[in-house]
């Protein structure tokens, strides 16, 4: 358990141990790498915009390098994980949009769901075989808002809500880790599969959101917004070098499904049984 006081100054040694962090091109993906990178860890950035990542990079001290994926190109990801023949310790699923107008990935998907979800599926799994210790998915304290449509996933057939999109691709994130940690269990692998809340925190993530989801956001801000992305990165980096069991969701405090939650240290709990539950179902 954290406590208050939580800061990554305490990172484990990292030496010797490669990180691929997606969206490491700005906000918590940038912190995370910068601080990862700092405990020693190779770290490689895999990001959509090769320049703004090797300004990142530019500015991480350590040992890094950068990477071309775009996870809203199912033959990007697939592109990504061909090249990749080494040995990986952590995998951070971190990349995603929100609140974003109507469109379609590469594809065809929804463009939240394929970009936040989709992506990151086919990437963990095409890795996978790669992988020996964690693989750490960004969820978020708004999943509790989402529904998986199984049949409507594209919003074809309702009126499309961005903020509802955006839930249903972080609840689906959460879904896949349960379920990915289940599947370790039953194969006795030592990968832990965890995910991280970072809750409300200022970054380049929030940058569509418009009338009054936007107004209500910002207002947020000023009561329970990590303020900073070094904040939000926190749980994240809590989740990628504590001993956290498999199947954990690392959030800012102990009522880690609260999207309100956000101000205090990192702390790891089991994802509660009745989220996963209320997964499905009707909900516009």
């Amino acid at each position: 358990m954290a406590t208050e006081k939580w800061t990554p100054a305490p990172l484990p040694d990292l030496s010797g141990r490669t990180v691929v962090v997606t969206g490491a091109s700005s906000g918590l993906g940038a912190v995370t790498a910068r601080e990862l990178a700092r405990a020693g860890a190779r770290i490689v950035l895999a990001v959509r915009n090769l320049a703004k990542g090797r300004s990142v990079a530019e500015g991480i001290k350590g040992d890094t390098e950068v990477r071309a994926l775009d996870l809203g190109d199912l033959a990007s990801v697939r592109a990504f994980a061909d090249s990749w023949s080494e040995p990986l310790d952590i995998l951070i699923n971190n990349a995603g949009i929100m609140g974003v107008p109507q469109g379609r990935t590469a594809d065809g998907f929804e463009l939240q769901f394929g970009t936040n979800h989709l992506g990151h599926f086919a990437l963990t799994n095409l890795l996978l075989p790669h992988i020996s210790d964690r693989i750490v998915t960004l969820s978020s304290g708004l999943s509790f808002m989402g529904r998986i449509q199984l049949d409507d996933l594209n919003w074809q057939n309702r009126p499309y809500k961005p903020m509802r999109a955006y839930a249903q691709s972080k609840l689906a994130n959460l879904l896949f880790t349960v379920e990915l940690q289940r599947r370790l269990t039953e194969r006795s692998s030592s990968v832990r599969a965890l995910n991280a809340h970072p809750g409300v925190a200022t970054t380049p993530l929030e940058q569509h959101l418009r009338g009054l989801t936007g107004a209500f956001t910002r207002f947020s801000y000023l009561f329970y917004a990590q303020r900073k992305a070094e904040y939000g990165a926190l749980p994240v980096l809590y989740a990628a070098t504590q001993d956290v069991a498999g199947g954990s969701y690392v959030g800012p405090s102990a009522a880690t499904v609260s999207v309100l939650a956000s101000r205090s240290a990192p702390h790891a709990t089991p994802t509660p049984p009745w989220r996963v539950a209320c997964g499905t179902g009707p909900r516009n």
